[in-house]
């Protein structure tokens, strides 16, 4: 592993996202663990991979699926001991992969010592507290008289960081600089730096926007992050802090090294990225119906995507990085609904040549499908409409029992394997140089050895037609085009040759043509000034 500090190492990131649980199960009782993970780093190293985030791993009740965290500094047993992560981060190392932890930092379970503690003391500052019932807080279970505020679910109190407009009138309200808020800042150095003293390479930071309450324009909680990263550049300037903020414009600025674009968040909550490729499954009450750009229909528009990400890349500027997830845990996977197999090798095709860092979502990289219908579970459903138990089924390894996630008994499973009998595996798409699989571990590859197809800027990209299909130029030397609609498509460019294409031809006098689902990425004839 280099030493390089970690604005530079995430320059050539390839990010792979792990839900532990549904990873690889090694003990057969279900749930997969530390050990389940390490077993299959050989399959993250062949395919390309640099950089894994594990969802949260704390010991917890799991009313949340971990986000409840009842204590930071020791692993869940479900998933192992402290020393089978420290393990898996030694093994992960060898092969050149970095480990990256989920901090939750503005909340913890009801079950955590902390709480439990403030439950029972009036004095208490560490959670935030009214001794008069209020809209939105949850009565005390404890000996103290009153209610606290929670962050997320009933379970998950907030931790008090304070609030940026504290009022003399509702003492519940403390600044910034009270103990209880002072003592929590110190308690996330702590954290951070237990974590990173034992090999670990950053954080993902869950709700990373939410710690100062009533803070306009997040003025306050921005400060907070940026102490934050000065403390990280002097104790361990090797380590990063990726945002779950989904507003790069803000975060990045504020101390963190990346934001990831997600489903909410920023100044169009999230439009930016449902504009690229939403398709129902997770699907909030007020949300417009999905009119995504990577549609078989071709109903959408690349430039709210395009646009959006310009916007957040020209604020971010060299201080940092925008992530471009295909999923996550909390949200529907590029193979959901209606569309296919066929469609996604275009989707990718854009997620590993635009100027962002990529974040592949486990299994997105064989077409793995967000399954409908399932059962709450660990607080998976937010609505009527919206059950992310669907994102989080089992990776399907093989075409063995459980699809090779797991030697237990079906109904044991953390969460059923996706029942249909086509459902794509690790395998199957090995022994198939023609699969999704195989053309995700090339586009890798194109992008890790060729710096103009890496992440960048504003000025790192170049488009030449916005529409369908989409095409763009990077570095001035690489042609991308990508047609996500079944229908074909034309287009003007210029003349190259193909270093990764499939149903895309360009001529002599750069004429773009693109099948339906097509997609090309060439090495243009002449350098573009």
């Amino acid at each position: 592993m280099d030493n390089r500090p970690a604005t530079d190492w995430l320059a050539d990131a390839v990010l792979y996202q792990i839900y532990p649980q549904s990873f690889a199960d090694s003990n057969g009782d279900g749930i997969g663990d530390f050990a389940g993970v390490e077993q299959h780093l050989d399959h993250l190293a062949w395919l390309g991979v640099n950089t894994v985030w594990l969802n949260p791993c704390f010991v917890s009740p799991f009313r949340d699926a971990g986000y409840d965290v009842a204590d930071y500094l020791h692993v869940a047993p479900r998933y192992g001991t402290d020393d089978d992560l420290a393990k898996l981060v030694d093994s992960a190392g060898r092969y050149g992969i970095r480990v990256l932890l989920d901090l939750v930092a503005g909340h913890t379970s009801d079950r955590h010592p902390w709480f439990q503690h403030s439950a029972d003391d009036p004095d208490d500052q560490r959670y935030i507290w009214s001794r008069e019932v209020r809209p939105g807080f949850v009565p005390s279970p404890g000996r103290r008289k009153g209610c606290y505020l929670p962050n997320f679910f009933d379970s998950q109190p907030a931790l008090n960081f304070g609030y940026a407009r504290p009022r003399p009138d509702e003492p519940w309200r403390l600044p910034v600089d009270a103990d209880g808020p002072r003592a929590n800042r110190q308690a996330l150095r702590e954290i951070m730096d237990h974590w990173l003293s034992l090999g670990l390479s950053g954080f993902r930071v869950d709700m990373a926007a939410s710690l100062v309450k009533d803070d306009p324009g997040h003025t306050e909680t921005g400060k907070l992050w940026t102490q934050l990263r000065r403390w990280l550049d002097t104790a361990h300037p090797k380590a990063a802090l990726l945002a779950e903020w989904g507003d790069p414009a803000t975060s990045v600025p504020a101390g963190f090294h990346a934001d990831f674009l997600l489903h909410f968040g920023g100044p169009a909550d999230g439009g930016i990225l449902r504009s690229l490729w939403y398709n129902g499954g997770t699907e909030r009450e007020d949300w417009e119906p999905p009119l995504a750009y990577f549609s078989a229909e071709g109903t959408g528009s690349p430039d709210t995507f395009t646009e959006g990400w310009r916007t957040a890349a020209e604020a971010v500027g060299d201080a940092g990085f925008l992530a471009l997830p295909t999923a996550n845990h909390d949200f529907s996977r590029l193979a959901t609904g209606p569309r296919t197999a066929a469609e996604l090798p275009a989707a990718f095709a854009f997620q590993l040549t635009w100027p962002t860092l990529p974040a592949i979502y486990y299994g997105d990289e064989i077409g793995m499908r967000y399954v409908d219908g399932l059962p709450d579970h660990e607080g998976s459903v937010l609505g009527p409409r919206y059950n992310r138990a669907g994102s989080r089924t089992p990776m399907q390894w093989n075409g063995g029992p459980n699809a090779g996630f797991s030697t237990a008994a079906a109904d044991r499973l953390y969460l059923p394997v996706d029942p249909d009998p086509g459902r794509p595996t690790v395998a199957a798409q090995r022994a198939d140089e023609g699969s999704l699989l195989h053309l995700v571990r090339r586009l890798i590859a194109l992008r890790r050895s060729t710096p103009g197809l890496g992440s960048g800027g504003a000025g790192s990209v170049e488009v030449l037609h916005s529409g369908y299909p989409l095409v763009y130029v990077r570095g001035g030397r690489y042609l991308v085009v990508v047609n996500p609609r079944r229908e074909p498509a034309t287009a003007q460019a210029y003349a190259g040759t193909p270093l990764e294409a499939s149903g895309v031809t360009l001529g002599a006098d750069g004429t773009v043509a693109a099948d339906g689902f097509g997609y090309g990425i060439f090495a243009l004839e002449s350098l573009l000034t």
